[in-house]
């Protein structure tokens, strides 16, 4: 879920992406499937970059992004329409449960298809 769409080779094959919008830009379904629970440690109250006042406590030591438990399922920090316009509002201090799903991934295609989205493109992400 990286800003910039990492390199593919396109370039070097002559084509140009660079306009191209990251694919997560119109999706967000991911943001919408998942629960999402990370160590206290990410919160910027215990020195990370989360935004605190997003969570909920979990556990002593686990909490859970706002949103991620209800159904439907939709994250405090999702911002626009999943499958349209979508972004997170957090992206830069996101919990890495969130980093760690990668566009095009089996949790990525998993989440889009609970959406009612077609699977990336190869080559997209």
């Amino acid at each position: 879920m990286d800003a910039q769409p990492p390199h593919d080779g396109a370039a070097s094959a002559g084509v140009d992406r660079s306009h191209a919008p990251h694919p997560c830009l119109a999706c967000g379904a991911c943001c919408a499937s998942y629960r999402v629970d990370f160590a206290v440690e990410e919160l910027d109250a215990h020195g990370g970059m989360v935004p605190s006042g997003l969570v909920v406590e979990v556990t002593e030591t686990i909490v859970r992004m706002r949103g991620t438990d209800h159904v439907p399922t939709r994250c405090a920090a999702l911002t626009g329409q999943v499958g349209r316009r979508a972004a997170c509002g957090i992206y830069e201090w996101r919990p890495n449960p969130c980093r760690e799903l990668e566009p095009g991934s089996q949790g990525c295609e998993r989440a889009r298809a609970r959406h009612g989205l077609l699977p990336l493109p190869p080559g997209t992400a």
